[in-house]
């Protein structure tokens, strides 16, 4: 911490403790490498090892960089691909990957195969790789990845101390592990990587020049040879300098001293000599933590003897803190008291305003407008995470297309064996979202609650309709000021009377809006399809909406619910559509503005652009983010 606290003087000051191998850029490069291949090129340590500075594969840093982003908006963010680089290059296919980075990647899997072979081959017999092996492996597909266009990869990769330190310990491994057998008894091959990064925590990387000439960071044991004009003792806390003396739990203080092993306290005597002998200097700073991990500490026992004696000489005050060295400090990290910024509400040209909408962006445009802005003005999108797991949207998005596959395949009588095909979809659109075992354990048992529920209710409801259709799509074109505004939804089910009414139905997984959202209109999905519906945006004709229904299918308790909107259906129809026209007139003003955050539902809110938005720097209080 010292040494980079040092350099914003741009000072590179020496440390006898020196850099561990794992943290310079060639053993890291070899511990991502290693462990990539052992998570079978799971996308974040393979992300990591692309991104290394010294990945090239042969290729200039920036284009291997550029083609390494690509992978990773390719295939890499959301669910994750299947295991291992046969499983990337199925992901690429799939998704149709533009032929340069499917060619790309091939380069790339040839040059990664060695190493993958050896470690993740099948090690079931008693012959596995020597740990020889592996490291051979590694090394020579370390050299491929670090090589450029311009330099080979053992120039690349070898070159400095911290080259020369890696060099070494791959030196050793080849000498050592010739008779090392990675068998399942004893370790399989997958492990290597742990075991890498572990010997190369225990190798110390010290540069031999560069550093400056008048300072240097020493330990106890370096400093007790040498004269300085300045000393700073640091960590003058009980428990840090001197260290505790522990007791050996298998040896005696007596038994010990039989065996003729030194005494626990010894290694004290020697920390108070060095304290002695640095303390006796011309010039010397003594620092202490008053807190640790947020708990108060105790001064060292030297100090506060120091401290007695100097009070009983009348010397205290050369002794006491000094302030002005406190008060720099504080200097250095004090924030410039600046003026709170104000929240955006940019103003685009109408022209550049979106046209088209889907009808579950209206409640985004009611209550945080700048998203809208972001989204269809600046073009900008959400990256997928990387590496994702199936959730609660996955999980919506399978029963969805659960039920519409049943019911499209079933719009009559119900069959017999309904829960058991029902079930048997849900299968198959998890498995499509990427459920894995541990995923399906918790989805499963829910879904079979709600299926059973929902057979139950959609014989009811068939009782009653003459027809349905199901995942209908349609639109609604409103005239604005600016032109024709077109807007989009598509319905989950409509379900049609004998009188010429029908009804609106929406499936819902989680959270259903309430009563009072719907009347004032702050969750339009509903009322604007029911208006979109009457308008013939669904290609069929209708004499009335007799009912707007939410059908949430949780698996819980209640395993599901028909929740009903109270109000008159056709009345909130009509309101809906008054009140789409007046936002559309609105924001075809260009004085408008798409402001953020206009009429959050919550305080904890999020958006996908609250750090476009620089939320954090103008909401009021914390709770506002």
């Amino acid at each position: 911490r010292v040494a980079v606290e040092l350099s914003r003087w741009d000072i590179a000051i020496d440390d006898s403790a020196g850099t561990l191998l794992s943290h310079t850029p060639p053993g890291g490069f070899l511990s991502l490498l290693a462990k990539a291949v052992a998570e079978s090129f799971a996308p974040v340590p393979l992300l990591a090892l692309l991104k290394h500075p010294l990945a090239a594969g042969g290729q200039t840093r920036a284009g291997f960089r550029r083609n390494a982003r690509a992978l990773e908006l390719a295939v890499l963010r959301g669910l994750r691909p299947a295991p291992g680089l046969d499983g990337i290059a199925a992901a690429l296919e799939r998704k149709n990957a533009p032929r340069a980075l499917r060619n790309w990647f091939a380069g790339l899997r040839e040059m990664l195969s060695p190493l993958a072979d050896i470690m993740v081959a099948d090690n079931s017999s008693l012959e596995g790789p020597s740990l020889a092996e592996i490291a051979r492996a590694h090394a020579a597909t370390a050299e491929a990845l670090a090589a450029t266009d311009k330099e080979q990869g053992p120039k690349v990769l070898w070159r400095g101390e911290a080259g020369e330190a890696g060099a070494g310990l791959i030196a050793e491994l080849l000498e050592h592990g010739a008779d090392i057998t990675m068998a399942p008894e004893t370790a399989t091959a997958r492990e290597y990587a742990q075991f890498f990064r572990d010997l190369a925590e225990l190798r110390v990387v010290r540069p031999a020049y560069g550093r400056h000439p008048r300072l240097a960071i020493l330990g106890p044991l370096e400093a007790r040879l040498l004269h300085f004009d300045r000393v700073v003792l640091g960590g003058l806390n009980e428990g840090t300098w001197p260290a505790e003396a522990t007791t050996d739990p298998w040896l005696s203080r007596p038994m010990r001293k039989t065996l003729g092993l030194q005494p626990p306290e010894r290694r004290i005597g020697l920390a108070a000599h060095d304290f002695a002998m640095l303390a006796a200097g011309p010039d010397v700073l003594a620092t202490r933590a008053l807190k640790e991990d947020g708990a108060p500490t105790t001064a060292s026992r030297w100090l506060l003897r120091i401290k007695q004696l100097a009070k009983g000489l009348g010397l205290e005050a050369k002794l006491s803190a000094r302030q002005d060295l406190l008060d720099w400090a504080r200097a250095i990290d004090m924030e410039a008291k600046t003026a709170r910024a104000k929240r955006p509400d940019p103003r685009p040209k109408v022209e550049a305003r979106p046209r088209r909408l889907r009808v579950t962006e209206i409640e985004t445009w009611l209550r945080d407008p700048y998203a809208i802005y972001a989204r269809h003005v600046l073009a900008l999108k959400a990256l997928d995470p990387i590496d994702a797991e199936p959730g609660p949207a996955e999980r919506g998005t399978a029963i969805h297309k659960a039920l519409e596959a049943f019911l499209v395949a079933f719009p009559d009588a119900l069959p017999a064996d309904g829960l058991e095909r029902l079930l048997r979809l849900g299968e198959e659109t998890f498995a499509a979202q990427g459920a894995g075992a541990a995923i399906l354990a918790l989805w499963r048992p829910r879904f079979v609650r709600a299926a059973r529920w929902f057979l139950s209710y959609e014989a009811d409801r068939r009782k009653a309709i003459v027809r349905a259709l199901v995942e209908v799509a349609g639109e609604m074109t409103i005239a604005g000021p600016a032109g024709a505004f077109v807007i989009r939804g598509r319905a989950d089910r409509i379900d049609f009377f004998a009188d010429g009414s029908a009804t609106i139905v929406d499936y819902k997984t989680g959270h259903v809006p309430s009563q009072k959202q719907i009347e004032n209109l702050y969750n339009p999905q509903l009322p604007l399809e029911a208006a979109m519906l009457k308008c013939g945006g669904f290609e069929t004709t209708v004499t009335s909406v007799r009912e707007l229904v939410h059908i949430q299918l949780t698996g819980g308790e209640p395993p599901g619910r028909n929740i009903p909107f109270k109000g008159n259906a056709d009345a909130i129809a009509d309101k809906a559509l008054a009140n789409i026209r007046a936002l559309v007139a609105r924001y075809d003003d260009p004085a408008e503005p798409y402001r953020s955050r206009a009429a959050p539902e919550r305080t904890t809110y999020k958006s996908d652009y609250d750090h476009l938005a620089r939320v954090h720097e103008w909401s009021r209080s914390a709770e506002d983010v």
